[in-house]
Formats: C-alpha cells, sequence, structure tokens
C-alpha cells in the first residue's frame, strides 16, 4: 500500500526507537524526528514518502547537528529500490554520504515494518567528506527537545502550528491566569516552575495576555482561544515530568 504523506511514517519510526529505549520528538527544530538515549547524541530522521535527492539534501544539512543522521521512507510494495537503482546501490550512497537508511513497509493487516538498511559511518572506506559540525545547532536541538514536556507534534507536518517548548510555557501561563485570575509575573513563577515568566508576558508573542495594572497580568480572550485549541497540551500540566521522559534515560 502507498502512503499519501510522509507522517504516516512517524508513527512507527517512533514505536521501533521507544522500543530501543529512545525518548522522540516530532518536529524539533525543522528536524522531522529527534530521538535521545541517555547522555548519547541526537538521532535525526527526516521523512519522505520515497526516497529522493532532496531527501538526501535534507539529511546532508542535518549532518551539520549530528552524526546520526538516517532518512526513512516507505519500501515500495515489491520490494524493488526506487530510481531503477539496487538496495546494495542505495546503501552505498548513503554510507559514502555519511547518513543511515530506514524503510517502513506497511500491511494491509499487521503493523508496519520498520528495517534499518545501513547505519551512519558503517563502511569509513567509503565515506566522503562530512559538513562541519555546529555545535551551537545541536545545543538549540537539544535544548528544545528536552523542554518539552511531551511529544504533541507528528514528524513530517506541514502547514500546522506545532507545539513548541516555547509555545508549551506560553499556554502554561495561560492556564495558570485562566485558573487563578490576574497574577504577578513572581507569583505565575511561582506556580508553574517557569524562571523566564516575567519575559514571556512582557514579550507577549502570541497576545494571550494583558497588563492590567503594575505588576499584574491576565489572560485575554485569545488565549482563552488557546486553551481550547490546544486542550490536549494543556492537559498534561496535570501529570508530573519524569526526568527520563525528557532525556531519554
Amino acid at each position: 500500500m502507498a502512503i499519501k504523506s510522509e507522517t504516516e511514517l512517524y508513527a512507527p519510526v517512533k514505536t521501533y526507537l521507544e522500543e530501543l529505549g529512545y525518548a522522540v520528538r516530532g518536529e524539533v527544530r525543522y528536524c522531522d524526528l529527534v530521538a535521545i538515549r541517555g547522555e548519547e547524541p541526537p538521532i535525526i530522521i527526516e521523512l519522505k514518502r520515497s526516497f529522493s535527492i532532496p531527501l538526501l539534501l535534507q539529511a546532508i544539512d542535518r549532518l551539520k547537528i549530528s552524526r546520526a543522521v538516517y532518512v526513512a521512507f516507505e519500501r515500495p510494495a515489491k520490494g524493488r529500490a526506487p530510481h531503477s537503482a539496487s538496495w546494495p546501490e542505495l546503501r552505498n550512497l548513503c554510507r559514502m554520504l555519511g547518513i543511515g537508511m530506514m524503510t517502513v513497509q506497511f500491511y494491509k493487516t499487521r503493523k508496519p515494518r520498520v528495517e534499518v538498511e545501513c547505519h551512519p559511518g558503517d563502511d569509513p572506506s567509503l565515506l566522503t567528506h562530512a559538513p562541519r559540525l555546529n555545535k551551537y545547532a545541536a545545543s538549540r536541538v537539544i535544548r528544545e527537545f528536552q523542554e518539552r514536556r511531551a511529544d504533541y507534534n507528528v514528524g513530517g507536518s506541514s502547514k500546522r502550528k506545532l507545539v513548541t517548548a516555547y509555545r508549551e510555557k506560553s499556554l502554561q501561563l495561560a492556564s495558570a491566569l485562566k485558573e487563578h485570575g490576574p497574577v504577578s509575573p513572581r507569583k505565575l513563577r511561582d506556580l508553574t516552575g517557569n524562571p523566564g515568566a516575567a519575559g514571556m508576558l512582557q514579550k507577549n508573542y502570541y497576545l494571550w495576555f494583558q497588563r492590567v495594572e503594575r505588576g499584574v497580568y491576565k489572560i485575554t480572550p485569545l488565549g482563552e482561544e488557546a486553551l481550547q485549541t490546544y486542550a490536549h497540551v494543556v492537559a498534561g500540566f496535570q501529570e508530573p515530568l519524569h526526568p527520563e521522559e525528557a532525556t531519554g534515560g
């Protein structure tokens, strides 16, 4: 069966990695999927319906963030490699680029099967020159990953509002204002555990907050609407955050 969107690849690849002990998040700073286990460097996976040059270019760009980069795409029903190439040729191409390759086989009556065709750096003798690592970009990906309480995005999504760590923190502030009424930034900081609460209220990026008097803020109608739109995120604020959910440990 042919999939209609790369988002269909996300769930089986995520399940595969979680069974290996990784914490997984979708759409982390433009990466379709990021997985972290303990103190290991992040794994980055770019998803596409089929193998293509744009997919490889995306993966090569991600090598600036991590050396553990994979491409993942649907394995054709008849098992033939795409673009009139053979599977060994595709594996060698990915190895030369320093990229891993995953395929997902979909079935009508049973769960999808994820198969790792090759890992990054499988054969160092084939490896070409990789782009220089950007430590700052890598740290931003890890920080964004760790600051999210849960995985609210589907990797490969487009034209959807993503739940970033900043949006999640803003929702938490709005939720506290909704529950407790107008309060001070210090009180919000204590209620949410967010040391940057004052700055976020003043910046008011989403227009969810309104200053009613000096040092006191309330939620706006837009903020109340956001709480409804992202009710599935808000519900998670009542649940404790376990360290392994953020770090993959």
